[in-house]
């Protein structure tokens, strides 16, 4: 009797099901935000910008907290796509100014304000200041699942008082972080993503997908 020939069937682990050409959308439309993440994934999966998906227009964050803003993103794109998603959200928080910034970092001299009326701002303000110190503060908020999740990275730090530096964005010229002699905005990209508040946040997700998977 002639035996039937069977193809071998391959069973995948739960963990290459669901990871494998796995995506998760970033709810942003800032690409230093999304250059920064993307250079730091770590798994078998494809990080989706908004502007990837054709969408501009702006993402609601109207809390007092940042990690109800990271929420409210990550939920807001969640509902709009019905995919995995997570937002972050930062914070600068001056010692001496009370936490200020804080979760108004990106608009704190006004609505149609830029990160160089920003930090005008924070160095008049510091001005005649002898306690520098702050810290860059980053909540990342994860959805999925329909489960929601929380990571946070914080970098230590100092205000200077002038702008230094030509890299990064928002805040990087005026801000030195603890144990380096140059600010943000005169890293190189590389030396920045490795210390950063959202690289320690990041990192922090990206622990949690391997676990998840």
């Amino acid at each position: 009797m002639q035996l039937k020939q069977v193809k071998p069937v391959i069973i995948e682990s739960r963990y290459l099901r669901r990871m494998k050409n796995h995506q998760l959308i970033f709810a942003t439309n800032n690409q230093h935000k999304l250059d920064e993440v993307t250079h730091l994934r770590g798994l078998n999966f494809t990080i989706i910008g908004l502007g990837q998906l054709g969408f501009h227009g702006e993402v609601p964050e109207e809390h007092e907290t940042l990690e109800e803003n990271a929420l409210q993103k990550a939920r807001f794109i969640n509902e709009r796509y019905k995919m995995d998603c997570f937002a972050d959200d930062t914070g600068l928080e001056i010692d001496a100014l009370n936490g200020r910034p804080g979760v108004y970092s990106a608009r704190y001299a006004g609505p149609q304000c830029n990160p160089e009326d920003n930090m005008n701002k924070v160095l008049t303000e510091m001005q005649s200041q002898t306690n520098r110190a702050a810290r860059f503060r980053t909540v990342i908020a994860l959805i999925m699942d329909g489960q929601n999740y929380l990571f946070e990275g914080v970098m230590e730090g100092v205000i200077i008082t002038e702008k230094r530096g030509q890299h990064g964005f928002g805040y990087d010229p005026i801000f030195q972080p603890k144990g380096y002699n140059l600010t943000f905005a005169e890293m190189d990209q590389h030396t920045k993503n490795s210390i950063s508040h959202r690289a320690k946040a990041t990192a922090r997700l990206i622990e949690f997908l391997k676990k998840k998977g």
